[in-house]
C-alpha cells in the first residue's frame, strides 16, 4: 500500500455537508492502489453501540490518485468515523493518528475523525435554479442595438468592423430585450451581461458612477424593463460587480485626488503618501492600469457603499446575482460580509467569481457560490483546440477539476470555453468547427452551469481581446453549431443532472450523469461504443447521447 499517499481532511473538500442531514465524505489514495475502502462511522456519543459501516465507492480517478466517494443520512449530525483499508495482503484503520493495524474502538473519542455538528448557517446551500441553468454572456456593446433615437455621437466604428481598445459600436440594453426571444429559442435561461453602469470605456470595467445605468447603454429604466422581461421568461439576469477598483473619475477617487490626506475617502483606496500620483502611480490599482485604483476592501465604510450598490440593484431590478470581477484580489472579509448582505435579499442569488485558478479558499460556503471555471476552459482548450492533451490525460484533468470542490459548488461553476477575456475557442481550434461541437458537449454534460459567449451559435471567431470582443453578426447562420447548442441546452434542463462519472473507453470519453451518458471520438477515426444496453457506431470526431435504456 502506497502510505503517503492515504490523504482526508474533516470539513473539508473531503468532508462537508450537502444537506441538513446528508454529509459526504472523500479518501483519496494511489491510483489503483487498493482493493477495498470501508467507512466506519456512527453518532459519536453512540460510538461503541451504534457503528455502521459503508462501502467507499471508488468515483473519480486522477493521473496520480483515485477518489473514493459515500453519501450519509444522517438525521443526527455528530458523525465520528474511521476508514478500514485493504490493498493485497495489507490492512489498516486510517483515523487522526494515521495507518494503524488495529484500532481501539474504545479510546475512539480520541482520533476518530469528526463532523461535529451541521450547522444551518454554516450549510453551502445550493441555489435552486443553477441546476438547469444555461447561461449565455454577453458584451453589451458588441451584441444588439435597440435604441434608434439615443445620442449616437460616441460611436466610432461601423457594426462588423474589427475592434480595438477603443471601438465603440452603440450595442445597449433595449437591443438585449428585443432578442430575449432569439435567446430563449436558442435555450438560454440566464444571462450574464458585462458592466452596464457609468464609465468611460466601451467595457465598463472602470466605474465612474454605480448608481446609474451607463447613457451609451441607456437607462436605468432600461435595466429594469430588460429584468422584467427577461423574468417573464423564466429567465435569470446576472450582472458584473466590479467592486475590486473602480475609474480614477469616481467621484471618491477624485475628492483624495484634489485634497489628499484631508480627503474622507483617503482611506478608500490603497496609497502610498499625502496624495495620488496618476504619473507616478503610487496607489494599488487594477493590473498596471493607473487610470482603474483600487478600492480598499479592508474599509468598513467601503464594504457597506459596495454592498449598497450590489443591494440596490435587486431591489430596484430584481436582479439574480452577481459576476464579481477580479474577486481573488478583494479581502475575504469583505465578500463574506458582501455574501450575508446578499443572501438576506434573496437567497436564490447567485455569486459568481472571476478566478483563474483553483478558488478552494473561496468556495467553502461563506463567500462565492462558484467561479468562472477557466481551469476547465484550457482543459478543453488542450484536448479539443491544440490536442496537447490525449483522451486519457483529458479525463484524468477534468476529474481533478472535480476533486478540487464539494458537490455543491461543482454543480454551481460557470463552465465556459471562451469570454470576453480570451481566444475565441472557434479560433484557437483552426475554425474547425467539429472541435467545437465536442467541445460544447463536453461543456454541457460537465457538472456545473454551462456558458455559452455571445456568438459562439454562429461560429464568431476573434484573437485575445479587443479582438474576442466583435460585433453580432445578426446576418449570419449556422446550422450545425445553432442545432448544437439548442439540442444540448434540452437535455440540459430535461436530462443531464445527478452525480458524474467520467472515464474512458478505448480512446473514447465518457461521461455518464444519471439519467444520460455522453460519449466523445475526439479522433479522425470511426470508432465503436458498447454500453448502456446498445452498441453504436460513433462517427469520426462526433458524440453520442445515450439515455437511460440504451436508446440515443
Amino acid at each position: 500500500m502506497k502510505k503517503e499517499a492515504i490523504y482526508h481532511v474533516p470539513e473539508s473538500r473531503y468532508s462537508f455537508a450537502y444537506g441538513e442531514h446528508e454529509l459526504h465524505i472523500r479518501l483519496r489514495a494511489a491510483k489503483d492502489d487498493l482493493d477495498d475502502v470501508t467507512l466506519i462511522y456512527a453518532v459519536k456519543y453512540d460510538w461503541l453501540t451504534a457503528r455502521k459501516t459503508v462501502q467507499m465507492q471508488k468515483s473519480f480517478t486522477d493521473d496520480l490518485f483515485d477518489y473514493y466517494t459515500a453519501v450519509l443520512d444522517v438525521p443526527d449530525t455528530r458523525i465520528g468515523y474511521v476508514f478500514y483499508l485493504k490493498s493485497g495482503s495489507e490492512a489498516y484503520y486510517y483515523s487522526e493518528e494515521g495507518l494503524t493495524v488495529g484500532y481501539d474502538h474504545k479510546k475512539s473519542y480520541y482520533n476518530f475523525f469528526q463532523y461535529p455538528y451541521i450547522n444551518g448557517a454554516d450549510l453551502h446551500r445550493k441555489v435552486d435554479w443553477c441546476g438547469g441553468a444555461v447561461f449565455y454572456q454577453i458584451f453589451v456593446d458588441r451584441f444588439s442595438c435597440g435604441d434608434t433615437e439615443k445620442d449616437r455621437t460616441y460611436i466610432n466604428k461601423r457594426w462588423g468592423e474589427i475592434p480595438d481598445p477603443k471601438s465603440f459600436y452603440g450595442g445597449d440594453l433595449k437591443g438585449i430585450t428585443q432578442k430575449l426571444a432569439y435567446l430563449e429559442g436558442l435555450g438560454v435561461n440566464a444571462l450574464y451581461a458585462t458592466p452596464v453602469f457609468t464609465s468611460p470605456s466601451n467595457h465598463k470595467y472602470d466605474t465612474v458612477d454605480y448608481f446609474h445605468v451607463d447613457k451609451m447603454f441607456g437607462s436605468d429604466e432600461d435595466l429594469k424593463e430588460l429584468v422584467g422581461k427577461a423574468h417573464e421568461r423564466g429567465m435569470k439576469i446576472v450582472l458584473d460587480a466590479v467592486f475590486n477598483h473602480c475609474s480614477m473619475l469616481c467621484a471618491q477617487f477624485r475628492d483624495v485626488l484634489q485634497k489628499g490626506r484631508a480627503s474622507r475617502y483617503y482611506d478608500w483606496f490603497l496609497i502610498r503618501g499625502d496624495q495620488p500620483d496618476p504619473e507616478e502611480g503610487n496607489y494599488e490599482c487594477f493590473a498596471a492600469c493607473r487610470y482603474m485604483p483600487k478600492w480598499n476592501t479592508n474599509n468598513e465604510e467601503v464594504q457597506a457603499f459596495l454592498i449598497d450598490v450590489a443591494l440596490h440593484w435587486m431591489r430596484e431590478c430584481g436582479v439574480d446575482g452577481w459576476r464579481l470581477d477580479v474577486a481573488d484580489e478583494v479581502s475575504h472579509d469583505f465578500w463574506r460580509r458582501f455574501r450575508r448582505a446578499v443572501k438576506a435579499e434573496n437567497a436564490q442569488a447567485i455569486l459568481i467569481g472571476e478566478s483563474w485558478h483553483d478558488a478552494a479558499a473561496w468556495l467553502r460556503g461563506d463567500e462565492f457560490d462558484g467561479i468562472m471555471n477557466y481551469s476547465f476552459t484550457k482543459a478543453c482548450i488542450d484536448f479539443f483546440a491544440t490536442k496537447t492533451r490525449d483522451v486519457q490525460s483529458f479525463c484524468d484533468r477534468l476529474n481533478e477539476l472535480l476533486m478540487r470542490n464539494t458537490d455543491q459548488v461543482n454543480e454551481m461553476m460557470l463552465n465556459l470555453l471562451d469570454s470576453h477575456d480570451t481566444e475565441r475557442f472557434l479560433t484557437l481550434a483552426g475554425e474547425r468547427k467539429d472541435a467545437l461541437v465536442l467541445a460544447l458537449a463536453v461543456l454541457f454534460f460537465f457538472p456545473g452551469m454551462p456558458c455559452i459567449c455571445y456568438g459562439t451559435e454562429i461560429g464568431m471567431i476573434g484573437e485575445y481581446e479587443p479582438d474576442s470582443r466583435r460585433t453580432f453578426d445578426w446576418d449570419a447562420r449556422d446550422e450545425l453549431l445553432t442545432r448544437t447548442v439548442r439540442s444540448l441546452a434540452r437535455l440540459k434542463r430535461e436530462k443531464i443532472g445527478g452525480a458524474a462519472k467520467i472515464f474512458v473507453q478505448g480512446r473514447l470519453l465518457c461521461i455518464e450523469r444519471e439519467n444520460v451518458a455522453l460519449v466523445v471520438n475526439g479522433t479522425e477515426e470511426t470508432l465503436t461504443f458498447a454500453g448502456q444496453s446498445c452498441y453504436h457506431v460513433i462517427g469520426a470526431r462526433s458524440y453520442a447521447v445515450i439515455d437511460k435504456e440504451g436508446s440515443l
